[in-house]
């Protein structure tokens, strides 16, 4: 609200200005952050989409001796530059899994080279005529189309672009979060319980606390490292298992989750605990069913944005091998494995153009995992808070 002849003072004046002028710059500020954000969800969208769609041909397999020991001898000649190699490949194990499959002849979709693919996308011409003369042909009797990539979701890793899926990365990736949340929620709770409800005022406490709010801001390579010279070399983790990657990763969501949820126990108000110590109960029986029942959805809060923080971590992982070649999903926490991000890391250094749109939808399900996580922490919270 102006005051009463602020029109003829020139310092209340300038002041308005000013205000303006800063009001101005924030808007902008904030405008320039929503369109670098358009941008790059747009260029991201753009890239990946096509990714989650891809070529099939109908082809003829021919399950015979002689195409368990010379694979591609199972489709005809004018069909051997367009069904990929990753579908030949795999006759000898179906043929040993299933002996009555010899001496038949099976019409099925399968996936086309990533070439073809590429190529019916618009996305490369590096094609030979022939070639291009069976794509047309294929197209124009029906037997070629695009069909949803489910072998994106449902296959792991592999040298053939048209084969690589995501499905031994999410694996691993999951066995991550939940060691986890096994190594630092429950280390992370007590130790801030202690520190806000029982530990004395001194030197040594203050010391511990801050060195906790330092820990948080350490650059996650570090934690690598720690992994790796900690883990790995003195307890003999197994290198690139999901065991050592959650270990590894678990200390770096550890600072985050003492923070968040000392400052859940701090919101609880101290009239509560009160009211329990005059009705008799301990400091423990207060804490545990007082300030611990009204501080949890904090606390799941401050834990569920740690872990988000914790799934899109790569450099970490990079130092204690969690970025190998994984075709097949691990079964155990101890084999070798591989995350998400690692994934995408090592798709992003494939020199095939396919690659380009594989990477890139890797990191719209990454991002799709992330904010469904941020969602519901922030769900939670509005869920279950409670304002005092």
């Amino acid at each position: 609200m102006k005051l009463k002849g602020s029109r003829d003072n020139p310092l209340l004046r300038r002041r308005y200005r000013a205000e303006r002028r800063f009001r101005t710059i924030c808007g902008g500020a904030i405008l320039l952050a929503v369109a670098f954000l358009v941008a790059f969800f747009a260029d991201i969208l753009n890239q990946g989409l096509p990714a989650f769609y891809y070529t099939e041909v109908k082809a003829q397999i021919t399950y015979s001796q002689d195409t368990v020991e010379l694979p591609p001898l199972a489709v005809s000649d004018k069909l051997r530059p367009v069904v990929s190699r990753g579908v030949l490949r795999v006759i000898p194990q179906e043929v040993e899994k299933n002996p009555d499959l010899l001496g038949t002849t099976v019409e099925r979709w399968v996936p086309a080279k990533s070439d073809i693919d590429q190529f019916r996308k618009g996305h490369t011409n590096k094609l030979d005529d022939d070639v291009v003369q069976t794509v047309h042909e294929l197209e124009q009797s029906g037997r070629l189309r695009t069909a949803f990539n489910t072998p994106f979701f449902t296959n792991g890793d592999s040298k053939l672009p048209e084969m690589a899926g995501i499905w031994s990365a999410a694996v691993g990736s999951i066995y991550l979060l939940v060691l986890t949340f096994l190594f630092a929620f429950p280390i992370g709770v007590m130790t801030a319980v202690y520190l806000e409800e029982f530990a004395p005022d001194n030197r040594l406490t203050q010391t511990i606390e801050v060195n906790i709010n330092n820990l948080a801001a350490v650059p996650s390579i570090l934690f690598g490292l720690l992994g790796l010279a900690v883990f790995i070399n003195f307890f003999g983790v197994p290198r690139s298992s999901a065991l050592v990657g959650g270990l590894t990763i678990g200390l770096m969501t550890l600072p985050i989750i003492i923070i968040s949820s000392r400052a859940a126990l701090r919101a609880v108000p101290d009239p509560i605990r009160l009211g329990a110590l005059a009705m008799g109960a301990t400091r423990w029986q207060v804490v545990r069913d007082h300030v611990l029942p009204l501080s949890l959805p904090g606390i799941l809060t401050g834990t569920i944005i740690g872990l988000a923080q914790a799934i899109g971590e790569t450099a970490p992982l990079i130092i204690v091998g969690l970025i190998a070649y994984i075709p097949d999903a691990p079964t155990s926490i101890t084999q070798a494995a591989t995350v998400l991000p690692a994934q995408v890391f090592t798709w992003a250094s494939m020199p095939e153009r396919a690659y380009v749109e594989k990477t890139a939808a890797g990191i719209v399900v990454l991002l799709v995992v992330l904010l469904s996580m941020n969602a519901a922490a922030v769900l939670l919270r509005r869920r279950f808070e409670r304002r005092w």
